[in-house]
């Protein structure tokens, strides 16, 4: 059980940025025998191995064609992308002797988890090189700023809302020259910095991970929304080896803003790659269109667990518990994808597993987040049910979840990846 907490905690070490993730993902999938392809490129598939595509660097497919044909697929979808702050394109302000990171919030970051805590710079570079114009990952891995509280003394209103051009920019330290910051960037992306031509780069918390409690019973991270996820899917995928379905796990890249991007859920990204996949094997649209129907998306991110202190914020009955194992998510406002029959089919396979499942539905009066779920389905009509872990603190700088959940999570999946689920009769559904 903490082997694979502790392989979570490095790999979310691993991973500051969505970049970072896919980067790291790609190094997994590539010890594990599987052949990267250009998403421009041609492909020539061959049944029984394993691929992998990324876009834009930050997102992933990875799937497996079965050595004796397919009849649909068995999807995971997650995100790699985190609350965080990213630098503007002047990312150096000056005032009152201090420099500072000017930064612009990306996602529902829990902003009073920043301050008083080291932090450190990641993301990627576009350099022009001798080879061209090129991307580099470009990680400081030390702490190069602080955002400092206010005294108690000159606030006595503690608990205020705070503006982010104003209390959230870190202080960078240095000299308090304007420059030295892309110095920095350029020198840990090996280039000259009058050759850097743009950047997309994050601030994040250089803490690293804990397991705590009696027998290490939790772990405590930054990013565990959503890579304890994406990293337990990928384990799951590398193990699979399904007779007939192809396997596939997408790790999305903008979750967190709405994924209307490129490489977001919103994107043709999936669709167009489960397409040609059937290309690839001689499947016309009418073929494809039956896999579709004989497939089934795991949409997996994580789930809020019921906090000791507000056990008022949650539903009085579907409130999950950390430990207490996987959990499906379920929102009459459709937020989630789960529905009657996809819950019942993802229960079957985790019955067969011996994986403990809850429920979680927000409390009514509480409005709650959205996933990926329901944005891919819009491209790729399949059944589709959300599940993931309980945690607390979610978007937090350090989030919190059960190391047995963690265990659950990989088993389920596992689970999920040797499956079948075919439609039989019309409302009857076999899952081998």
């Amino acid at each position: 059980m903490n082997t694979y907490a502790e392989e979570l905690l490095r790999f979310i070490d691993q991973a500051p940025t969505a970049y970072h993730t896919a980067e790291h993902m790609a190094a997994m999938l590539r010890e594990a025998g599987f052949t990267e392809l250009l998403e421009g490129g041609v492909w020539a598939l061959r049944a029984g191995q394993g691929y992998f595509l990324r876009r834009n660097g930050s997102s992933l497919i990875a799937f497996r064609i079965p050595k004796d044909g397919f009849e649909g697929f068995q999807i995971v979808a997650a995100h790699g992308d985190s609350p965080s702050y990213k630098l503007k394109k002047q990312p150096e302000t000056a005032a009152g002797g201090y420099l500072r990171l000017n930064v612009e919030q990306y996602g529902g970051a829990l902003r009073s988890t920043w301050f008083d805590r080291p932090l450190s710079i990641a993301g990627r570079v576009v350099a022009q090189t001798p080879g061209g114009v090129e991307t580099r990952l470009v990680d400081l891995k030390r702490p190069v700023a602080v955002l400092p509280s206010l005294a108690i003394h000159m606030d006595r209103t503690p608990g205020a809302v705070q503006s982010v051009q104003k209390e959230m920019l870190p202080l960078l330290g240095g000299s308090g020259e304007e420059g030295e910051l892309m110095a920095m960037i350029a020198q840990a992306a090996d280039v000259d910095a009058e050759r850097v031509l743009d950047h997309d780069l994050f601030v994040y918390p250089l803490e690293k991970g804990f397991l705590w409690g009696k027998d290490s019973c939790y772990l405590s991270a930054p990013r565990l929304d959503d890579l304890m996820c994406a990293w337990s899917a990928l384990r799951a995928m590398c193990a699979a080896d399904n007779r007939c379905r192809t396997t596939v796990l997408a790790v999305f890249d903008n979750e967190e803003v709405g994924s209307g991007t490129k490489q977001g859920a919103a994107s043709m990204l999936l669709a167009d790659t489960l397409q040609a996949i059937c290309a690839a094997f001689g499947k016309d649209k009418r073929a494809y269109d039956r896999c579709l129907a004989n497939s089934l998306l795991v949409s997996a991110d994580n789930a809020h667990a019921i906090h000791p202190a507000h056990p008022d914020k949650a539903d009085p009955v579907n409130h999950p518990r950390l430990n207490g194992g996987i959990v499906i998510k379920y929102s009459a406002a459709q937020k989630y994808t789960t529905d009657a029959l996809s819950a019942a089919l993802l229960r079957t396979v985790c019955k067969r597993a011996g994986v403990p499942v809850q429920s979680f539905q927000n409390h009514s009066d509480v409005a709650g987040g959205s996933t990926l779920g329901h944005i891919a389905i819009e491209k790729v009509s399949v059944n589709a049910v959300d599940i993931g872990i309980a945690q607390l603190a979610m978007h937090s700088c350090c989030e919190t979840a059960g190391t047995e959940d963690l265990s659950y999570l990989v088993q389920a999946l596992a689970a999920f990846y040797h499956s079948a689920v075919t439609e039989t009769a019309p409302g009857c559904y076999s899952v081998q």
